[in-house]
């Protein structure tokens, strides 16, 4: 105990960072045990579309999404969300619906706009398009 004490102030810079990370750690712990989106991964995420009919919502922009997206995805932006234009996903409110973006963070921060607007049943695709595309899963391409 008497070196972390020493080490403590001879680097009181580092500790804080440390202490800092530490609290992070465990208040996004805390809050992803909480929330009431689910994160699949691509595997879970495959069969949610397969056996539950699973919408995919990508909200990534207009260019990004006709670039490549996920079979069968609906191009609804993280801006259309926030302004609550979800006309194309009203009568799904009940039904399974993925979030997806480049990496999975915006999508997260989307599924959680979607349970407050009434949806039950929201997932976020861990890794989002990145790693979906790095399993060389199935990616459609938009030409208009």
């Amino acid at each position: 105990m008497q070196e972390y004490m020493e080490f403590f102030k001879a680097n009181p810079m580092l500790s804080v960072a440390w202490v800092g990370l530490f609290i992070g750690v465990i208040v996004v712990t805390i809050k992803t045990s909480v929330s009431k989106v689910k994160n699949v991964n691509h595997q879970e995420a495959t069969m949610m579309m397969n056996k539950q009919d699973a919408k995919v919502v990508d909200v990534r922009g207009k260019e990004e999404f006709k670039k490549g997206h996920i079979v069968g995805a609906i191009n609804v932006p993280l801006a259309d969300i926030k302004n609550n234009q979800l006309s194309t996903l009203e009568n799904s409110k009940a039904s399974p619906i993925i979030m997806v973006c480049n990496a999975g963070m915006t999508s997260s921060q989307a599924a959680q706009l979607m349970i407050k607007h009434g949806f039950e049943n929201v997932s976020n695709l861990k890794g989002g398009m990145g790693e979906w595309q790095s399993n060389n899963l199935p990616v459609s391409k938009s030409k208009r």
